[in-house]
């Protein structure tokens, strides 16, 4: 792809409303897809390299990854990329040399600090792991751009292809080496390899060499917004990681090992479906960003799709997680589903939770997510230090009680500068949570009552225990969610979705209808407002 025409202006992806729509919902179904590709090779990762390698050598890489892959993401500058306006070739290549010192700072910063962190966590192993590690920091940031204008091109299939395609290669280094008994070093062989092979295969798909720095109007406000992004993500990040912080500097390289792969899989549903489709959501939020009608549609349509599948996997989860671990992992980690059955609960909050950025991004307020960003890191490390007392099971349930804190007032805030209200978010998402509660504590009912099904060992009773409470709970939870809605529209408008998404679908919207604000739904797929209307609802 080239990104610019021979002016050095972005060469639009979407012309008019239905061209947009049509390559939103493609980009959701490739990404969708991709996600779910990328989930058998985590799967079989884990699988292999669990039984390679121990908890401690997966602990003391956590305890160095924590800190590194904050440094690694450079969020803000692909969320401004997505939501400035205009751009063009110079602006872009201002942005470009930006992240390259940026990353070139930030890589020589963390290898320094190496030997902080091994005093810290009493490991002499951690001061060579953060030197080599610190070299993901600066390749990562030679795609970023690349990256940005693909996804701002909507052109998320070449960016799924290109993410596997490093996924591959990095689960492929890990368990070569694994196998030829490098121990952790396996592990961190694979971190290095992933953001070489994304930046290759980067470079390869959009076609665009930056040009020389230089004084272009723009830049600076698009910086701000970058900063106010990154600096969001780094209190986010730094909330998200300071149960992995405090597990190893209190307890070990080996409790960490065990609490990382619970929590791996507490946060795998989100990060194989809502955060990849945020790139897609906030490129189609913000091209409709001054008409009120289109942009709430779409975002409680969002809302209704994302709180369907994330209370049923969530409480799902929550019944199998247990055996899953047991099965995916093998002996001596069964710490971990005893964990792990603490933070499933939280899992649909956090697909929830997850969507309130969509609006800050997508209407520019990077200042209030930032601001929101100090509220969320000192409400969930207060949990933390309170948690950790009750060792990683505390620190596990301080994880559902922040996401059940924080998810409504983080719309309330995010939704105040458009006027969006509290109530139209919760009139179209407490439908599944009470399906998901009630489906969900049915199961456990009738699953205790079989004694000598829950009594069954080995992998094959854990694996007939996951499809019969998984069959059971999905059964449950369809039921509820079509008789709480009094109809089949949610699934039906799931399967419109669904059938848009394939490659051969042309006439096709963003996303379904949703339940309205009084509790009911239109049946339909969604029409397009007639007047137009500004984010205040002013005509």
């Amino acid at each position: 792809m080239k990104p610019f025409d021979a002016h050095g202006d972005f060469q639009p992806s979407a012309d008019g409303v239905g061209e947009l729509r049509r390559l939103a919902v493609r980009g959701a179904g490739v990404t969708v897809l991709s996600q779910g590709v990328l989930l058998a090779v985590q799967v079989i990762a884990t699988v292999v390299l669990a039984r390679l390698l121990t908890p401690a050598d997966f602990g003391v890489v956590a305890m160095v990854a924590t800190f590194s892959l904050l440094l690694t993401s450079f969020p803000g500058f692909t969320e401004t990329v997505l939501q400035w306006e205009k751009i063009d070739c110079f602006l872009v290549s201002n942005f470009f040399w930006i992240c390259i010192g940026t990353g070139i700072l930030l890589t020589i910063a963390f290898a320094a600090v190496g030997p902080l962190l091994a005093r810290f966590y009493g490991n002499p192993q951690v001061e060579q792991i953060t030197v080599v590690l610190s070299l993901q920091i600066f390749i990562g940031s030679t795609s970023v751009l690349h990256l940005a204008l693909l996804k701002r091109a909507m052109r998320f299939s070449l960016v799924s292809a290109n993410d596997i395609v490093a996924r591959v290669v990095s689960v492929a280094v890990s368990i070569s080496l694994a196998l030829a008994g490098w121990g952790y070093w396996a592990l961190i062989a694979g971190f290095l390899a992933f953001p070489i092979s994304r930046s290759i295969g980067a470079w390869s798909l959009c076609r665009w060499v930056p040009s020389l720095p230089r004084r272009i109007a723009g830049t600076e406000a698009m910086l701000r917004f970058a900063v106010n992004v990154y600096g969001r993500f780094n209190v986010e990040y730094l909330a998200h990681n300071m149960d992995n912080v405090l597990v190893g500097w209190r307890f070990g390289a080996q409790p960490l090992g065990l609490y990382k792969k619970a929590y791996d899989l507490f946060a795998l549903p989100a990060s194989l479906v809502v955060r990849p489709l945020t790139a897609v959501a906030v490129a189609a939020l913000s091209r409709c960003k001054r008409d009120s009608v289109r942009y709430r549609r779409y975002l409680l349509s969002s809302l209704a799709l994302t709180a369907f599948l994330g209370m049923g996997l969530g409480a799902d989860l929550t019944l199998v997680g247990k055996d899953l671990i047991r099965l995916l992992l093998g002996p001596g980690w069964e710490e971990s589903g005893r964990i792990f059955i603490l933070l499933g609960p939280g899992i649909g909050l956090m697909f929830l939770y997850a969507t309130h950025s969509w609006i800050h991004l997508s209407i520019g307020s990077a200042n209030r997510f930032f601001r929101w960003g100090l509220i969320e890191f000192a409400v969930t490390g207060l949990l933390f230090i309170l948690g950790l007392a009750w060792g990683p099971e505390g620190i596990a349930v301080a994880w559902t009680v922040s996401y059940g804190i924080l998810t409504v007032p983080a719309f309330w805030y995010a939704g105040r500068p458009i006027n969006l209200g509290i109530a139209p978010v919760v009139a179209t998402v407490w439908k599944y949570v009470l399906a998901a509660l009630l489906a969900g504590c049915a199961s456990a009912l009738v699953l205790r009552v079989f004694p000598p099904f829950a009594a069954a060992t080995g992998s094959l009773g854990a694996a007939t225990r996951i499809v019969i409470t998984s069959v059971l709970f999905g059964t449950l939870y369809l039921t509820g969610v079509i008789l709480l809605h009094r109809g089949w529209a949610p699934l039906s408008q799931l399967a419109t979705l669904l059938r848009e998404m394939l490659p051969s679908s042309w006439s096709v919207t963003l996303i379904p209808s949703v339940v309205e604000a009084g509790g009911t739904s239109n049946g339909a797929v969604f029409q397009e407002p007639t007047e137009e209307t500004s984010l205040s609802g002013r005509r």
